[in-house]
């Protein structure tokens, strides 16, 4: 595995970083993902899914307006010891996140968000 970062920061100050030719919105997602594929590999983990989509609210129209939906794109999901789990490699917590998060507990509540 090969990093490339790319040298123009965010307004979080992350680092966009290449990995395995997947670009990450940072060099903390990118080394999350490098361990995550350590452990699929050892047979720890399986079923390694990248920037799975949850939706939080359907899509409506209303007065004649259309609605999109409201959805939370994790980083990761995987399976591990027969439980699913989703994790965020976070950095900033931003009160979109904070408010997705929160319908996302509330909606999925078999799974949790789990920040690394």
């Amino acid at each position: 595995m090969v990093y490339k970062p790319k040298w123009h920061k965010n307004k979080y100050h992350a680092i966009k970083t290449e990995l395995d030719g997947i670009e990450f919105d940072s060099k903390h997602e990118a080394d999350v993902y490098a361990e995550l594929k350590m452990l699929e590999k050892g047979g720890a983990i399986e079923g390694l899914v990248l920037q799975p989509k949850f939706e939080l609210q359907p899509g409506f129209e209303k007065d004649g307006k259309k609605y999109r939906p409201i959805v939370y794109i994790a980083d990761f999901m995987f399976v591990e010891k027969g439980k699913t789990r989703v994790l965020d490699a976070k950095g900033y917590k931003t009160e979109v996140y904070k408010m997705k998060k929160k319908m996302f507990e509330y909606k999925y509540s078999d799974l949790t968000i789990e920040e690394v």
